[in-house]
């Protein structure tokens, strides 16, 4: 079966035999930009770069590698034009949230990378800098060696190492190391518990609200300036559980629905309006039994992503 060519002549979709690395690629270019959109056009104008140099004549003889480098450089020169537009970002910034499809594993589902694609973590590394960004994520979530990072880079190893030093600093002065990356058995805990805190929410049932709750819980909420979210996070599980019921019950009134989901390897919901769209995200950073932090997306141009209403998302049932 032949495909069709681009403007300029050459195959604008991945060859087969690196299609198998978008996975990875996507959660590299993800985890860089903290938009889904962007890391997908990232990854597919890295897919061009190699079908480009293919048909110039270059011999690639390592397409992972090259792959990698090309996600990882776009990824750093998007950053430099994205944190100019994030200094005038309208109240809190949180990525795009990545919703796993139903029996489908995408990226945020993998065990390995859960932790280093919650929203949480994603949020912190927004305090480095793109070149500091790119080598924490390379060597710490991806596990490539120093020379390799250094190759993706274009940095020496030295300076990698040193880079390294100063990222690990400044993500550990503002985190807190509880459980880490869910196991199978945390995971299971937290998709229960998703379920009784929905429930509890839109019951407006407050005493099961506080015992889900770590006392210093943490809502934050992400508008963007274009549909209402709280100017800034709100701390204590007494505030934060008025908060939820009194937001849920509104959302109710207007006949959105609520569907738990995984967002960002996470347990979380998504809720739809009465039209089907994407109204809300919701992730709950499950630790040590009881919900940590709560992260919520109602910016609309942070869900067109998600299309509308549909079983994408939705945790398995019992």
């Amino acid at each position: 079966m032949s495909r069709g060519t681009g403007a300029d002549g050459t195959d604008p979709l991945p060859l087969a035999e690196v299609a198998g690395y978008r996975p990875l690629l996507f959660s590299i270019a993800y985890g860089m930009t903290g938009s889904v959109g962007d890391a997908e056009d990232i990854v597919q104008d890295a897919f061009l770069g190699l079908t480009r140099a293919r048909n110039a004549g270059t011999v690639i003889t390592d397409p992972k590698a090259y792959l990698t480098t090309a996600v990882t450089r776009l990824g750093i020169d998007h950053l430099r034009s994205a944190r100019v537009r994030r200094e005038t970002y309208v109240g809190e910034w949180l990525p795009e949230p990545v919703v796993a499809h139903s029996g489908e594993p995408g990226p945020a589902e993998h065990a390995e990378l859960a932790d280093s694609l919650s929203m949480a973590f994603l949020v912190l590394l927004e305090s480095l800098s793109p070149v500091e960004r790119a080598v924490l994520m390379l060597r710490e979530v991806f596990g490539y060696g120093y020379q390799d990072v250094a190759r993706i880079t274009g940095k020496t190893e030295v300076n990698c190492r040193q880079i390294l030093t100063r990222a690990r600093q400044r993500v550990a002065a503002g985190r807190q190391s509880r459980d880490g990356v869910p196991t199978q058995a945390r995971r299971a805990e937290g998709e229960e518990l998703a379920r009784r805190f929905f429930d509890a929410a839109g019951g407006g049932d407050l005493d099961a609200l506080l015992g889900m709750l770590a006392p210093d819980v943490v809502l934050h909420g992400d508008g963007g300036g274009k549909a209402q979210a709280m100017a800034r996070p709100a701390a204590g599980a007494p505030r934060v559980v008025k908060m939820l019921v009194a937001g849920l019950r509104r959302v109710r009134a207007l006949g959105v629905t609520v569907r738990t989901a995984w967002v960002n390897g996470r347990p979380g919901a998504i809720m739809y309006d009465a039209e089907g769209r994407v109204a809300a995200v919701v992730e709950l950073d499950v630790a040590d039994g009881v919900i940590q932090a709560i992260h919520s997306v109602v910016n609309p141009d942070k869900l067109a992503h998600l299309g509308p209403v549909s079983d994408v998302g939705r945790l398995p049932k019992k």
